[in-house]
């Protein structure tokens, strides 16, 4: 299973629980009878008492039993697209964009403006651009996969592309809204990586990337459908303080200079030529 693809929206208006409790048994002790000649019968030794199942011991086995419980409240209120299940690992190949003081002034002016249509608008913690989808890989096969992607990259040259046109996204299932940065300018050579990209999810039997993919930067997110909030006015109020920003066209022009995946808790980067 996979992740629901993004719909964009630009400024034109387009689209374990276990371990039972042990009960202690105690049988009664038999009296002894009078017999014949007065002579008593020997008393019955007593049945042995069960111990008690210490705690530890049931207590040991609840990571192997419990179903794993999705809470929102830990994620910003975000749902995931698909269920967590232990040994598979959530993986996702991106370009990562590394911030510059300026982008980060652009983005104290427009998420501030966004607020006022949207107050529960977030920014991103961190910011890139996808190459695929997020997909699932058992354990054993993420080492396999990064190789896979590393021999894929290994000719790649290094790139500039620019991301200056202000885009509202929604996952498919609606539950997230995003601001995002469309790139303008490279987006030839992004289709090139996700070509190279694709055919290792191919080989992995992995969903690959959306077809006709608007290749961007998130700058900020909220939970549910935001998007009819945000776009007509509210779009085209944040492209102009896009294009009226000082020297937008440089401080939005970046250098692509690796691959990156994200398996689990896992980070490995595939630098370019």
């Amino acid at each position: 299973m996979s992740a629901a693809p993004l719909v964009g929206y630009s400024s034109s208006g387009s689209e374990d629980e276990a371990g039972a409790g042990a009960g202690a048994g105690a049988g009664a002790g038999a009296q002894a009878q009078p017999g014949a000649g007065g002579c008593g019968r020997a008393q019955s030794p007593l049945p042995s008492q069960r111990l008690p199942v210490p705690d530890s011991v049931l207590h040991m086995f609840l990571d192997t039993e419990e179903e794993p419980v999705d809470d929102p409240e830990k994620h910003g209120g975000r749902v995931r697209t698909f269920p967590h299940e232990r040994g598979n690992w959530a993986t996702h190949v991106y370009v990562p964009y590394e911030t510059r003081e300026e982008f980060l002034d652009l983005l104290d002016v427009l998420l501030p403006h966004a607020q006022t249509y949207v107050p529960r608008l977030v920014q991103m913690e961190a910011f890139h651009l996808s190459l695929s989808q997020s997909v699932v890989l058992r354990h054993h096969w993420i080492l396999p996969f990064v190789q896979a992607l590393k021999d894929r990259m290994a000719s790649f040259q290094r790139f500039f592309f620019t991301a200056n046109r202000v885009k509202i996204y929604t996952n498919q299932e609606k539950t997230r809204t995003f601001i995002g940065l469309e790139v303008t300018s490279g987006h030839n050579q992004f289709l090139d990586l996700v070509s190279e990209v694709d055919r290792v999810m191919e080989e992995f039997d992995l969903t690959t990337f959306y077809q006709a993919p608007s290749f961007h930067i998130s700058l900020a997110w909220c939970v549910d459908d935001a998007h009819l909030q945000l776009e007509g006015q509210c779009l085209q109020e944040l492209q102009n303080i896009v294009d009226e920003f000082e020297d937008s066209e440089m401080v939005l022009r970046a250098h692509a200079e690796q691959v990156r995946c994200k398996s689990g808790n896992k980070f490995f980067s595939m630098p370019l030529m």
